[in-house]
């Protein structure tokens, strides 16, 4: 059975499938709907019900609370219509409104992160374009399913870099770790999604990195730094151990030219003996700041590390309209959420 749903931000209705979600409709028929994690995890697809009936699949409650859903709130990534509807995407602050672009781009470099991490460069075919640092793009590998990889890189860059994490068992990324090479064709979709930065923001930043989830930090920062933000700039890059550390020269690099700039590793399971600071990033934060309340805050990563971080950060005082959560759902996740 099928439903008719309008947006109220588009002149055209959706059809909508019994089993399908809002979101998926809205993405198959090419709308530019707001939309990060897909799994009920970041709240970038968050919309208000103003008719209609549905059921509201799995989410995190930190991303859609109580108030909000008395308010008929939902999140098109878990919006089951169950009768026609008429829906509207809440409008991000500072609106990062660029074309989404279809590019055919060529490989201009493959290079070791660490053992299961590629750092990506692929060459623009027609110079820079323009995105906001934080978000992501769609790629498609020849002949292999599209997936979704955050920039690391700049506006302005005459190439687009991704870093690119091992999925054991996945469909693409051992492609790219063992086979991808210089000059291979990639298509790519975008730029996409609504965790990126917030540059009129004058509070203090802080950016909470999980494995490849330092790519879109790595962006926000470079950015910062580069507008000359004055305000104090927290950086807190988690991985297991010495092996997962990578780019750890270059922040410390900009930590040494930047005194409003800081860099802090954390290992959650080293094998030996460190001088490091050691745990989980969300209790390093807790020890380091007795409250949040006018942060920026910017996480991303594997989904059980954003939820711990946003969990901490609320209990810390981030208002939450001040975090900006990217969690690295793998395809299978998606499937099983």
């Amino acid at each position: 059975m099928s439903h008719t749903v309008k947006i109220r931000q588009y002149e055209e209705p959706l059809i909508v499938e019994d089993d399908e979600t809002v979101l998926e409709a809205a993405l198959d028929k090419g709308l530019d709907y707001p939309f990060g994690c897909q799994s009920g995890a970041c709240g970038s697809c968050k919309s208000v019900v103003l008719s209609g009936e549905f059921e509201l699949g799995d989410y995190q409650p930190f991303v859609l609370n109580d108030e909000e859903r008395a308010q008929n709130m939902t999140l098109a990534c878990q919006t089951f219509p169950k009768s026609d509807m008429e829906i509207a995407y809440l409008d991000p602050d500072e609106p990062a409104e660029h074309p989404v672009l279809e590019l055919d781009c060529a490989v201009e470099s493959v290079e070791t992160g660490t053992h299961d991490i590629r750092v990506v460069k692929l060459t623009l075919p027609n110079g820079a374009i323009d995105f906001t640092p934080g978000q992501f793009m769609e790629l498609t590998f020849d002949g292999l399913p599209k997936r979704d990889y955050s920039i690391a890189s700049q506006p302005g860059d005459s190439y687009l870099e991704f870093h690119i994490r091992l999925v054991p068992g996945g469909s693409v990324t051992p492609f790219v770790l063992d086979q991808l090479g210089k000059g291979d064709s990639v298509k790519v979709r975008g730029p996409l999604g609504v965790s990126y930065l917030r540059a009129k923001h004058r509070g203090p930043i802080l950016a909470l990195a999980g494995g490849s989830g330092l790519a879109p930090v790595k962006s926000i920062v470079d950015r910062a730094l580069a507008l000359e933000m004055q305000q104090p700039i927290h950086l807190y890059f988690g991985v297991r151990d010495e092996q997962d550390l990578y780019l750890e020269d270059y922040f410390s690099g900009l930590a040494a030219a930047h005194d409003n700039f800081s860099f802090v590793p954390v290992l959650s399971d080293p094998t030996g003996a460190t001088d490091r600071r050691t745990g989980f990033v969300h209790d390093a934060v807790k020890a380091d700041f007795d409250t949040l309340d006018g942060n920026k805050v910017y996480i991303a990563g594997p989904p059980i590390m954003v939820d711990a971080c946003t969990h901490e950060a609320i209990q810390l005082g981030v208002r939450q309209d001040d975090f900006h959560a990217d969690p690295f759902t793998t395809e299978a996740e998606r499937q099983t959420s």
